[in-house]
């Protein structure tokens, strides 16, 4: 298995502007052909994305630590939102030269590839969406059931102390329980997992981080009509046994988006590309074909 620092190692540390600000921002690079960009969950990293990227060596594949995980500078004192992480992207992109992309996104980033749809929709977006593959994610507010470490995070007069008091133990007792019971991560899993959030003091602003429940609130009509509307070809890749985001979604994404595949999995949780990789690398290789013969002329 490779570990959170090896897979750090074989990225870099960017520079981008958000807002008048210069962040750090980690990022990567590998593979050749049509370009894939993975974007990750809360509260963790593109590390989850480690083996996806592995088995994808046909593609262009880009990862990037959002703005307050992984590697990515955790700014303590900073307002972080949804629409700011679509900035970081687009940010990216534009860094890396990326004119056109295939799109994954899991957990957190289901929001933030809905809002890049919108962007796309308003003809705001420089970057051209050829497919977008959706992990399990809150793509309808309604619908998310948070857990109660999330809702006591979310309060505010709890979610700071609890955020100065987090330490690796009950933080991996809680992912635990997102995982499906048949397939739990190995203990040394968990760890990697736990450093990429400890990871330049990311355990302490949690807080912080999960205030994107309030934006997909806020801005719920605006996503799910860009999701929905959009000729962005689409695919969903679902753990059906995921506690917040499982198969209580499906019936709203056969009735909301009834001309999209949906791959449902019937013994994963919350973490597709962690429990079943070659059932997201499959949706993905899916994506990649179908983008190309909708292009064709």
């Amino acid at each position: 298995m490779l570990t959170f620092d090896d897979w750090i190692a074989t990225g870099e540390r960017v520079p981008v502007s958000l807002s008048g600000r210069t962040f750090e921002v980690w990022t990567r690079r590998s593979g050749r052909g049509a370009t894939l960009t993975l974007l990750h969950g809360f509260p963790t990293s593109a590390y989850d994305w480690a083996e996806t990227a592995a088995q994808l060596p046909e593609l262009d594949v880009v990862t990037l630590d959002f703005l307050g995980f992984g590697d990515s500078d955790k700014p303590a004192d900073h307002d972080y939102s949804i629409h700011e992480q679509a900035d970081l992207v687009e940010a990216v992109w534009a860094y890396l030269g990326v004119r056109q992309t295939f799109l994954t996104v899991h957990d957190y980033a289901v929001s933030v590839g809905q809002e890049l749809l919108a962007r796309r929709a308003e003809g705001r977006l420089t970057v051209d969406l050829r497919g977008a593959v959706f992990l399990n994610g809150g793509l309808y507010p309604d619908l998310h059931r948070a857990l109660p470490a999330q809702e006591a995070l979310l309060d505010p007069e709890r979610g700071p102390l609890i955020s100065q008091m987090v330490s690796e133990e009950p933080f991996t007792a809680s992912l635990l329980l997102t995982f499906a019971p048949s397939r739990p991560p190995a203990a040394d899993m968990l760890h990697e997992l736990w450093k990429s959030v400890e990871r330049r003091n990311g355990h302490r602003i949690g807080y912080r981080l999960i205030r994107y429940m309030l934006d997909r609130r806020r801005h719920a009509t605006r996503w799910a009509s860009a999701l929905e509307q959009t000729d962005v070809p689409r695919r969903f890749v679902w753990g059906m046994l995921d506690p917040v985001s499982g198969a209580h979604v499906v019936p709203r994404l056969r009735e909301r988006v009834p001309s999209c595949p949906i791959v449902t999995l019937p013994e994963v949780g919350h973490w597709p590309a962690l429990e079943d990789t070659a059932a997201v690398v499959d949706g993905i290789r899916r994506i990649v074909q179908e983008g190309r013969a909708s292009a064709r002329p």
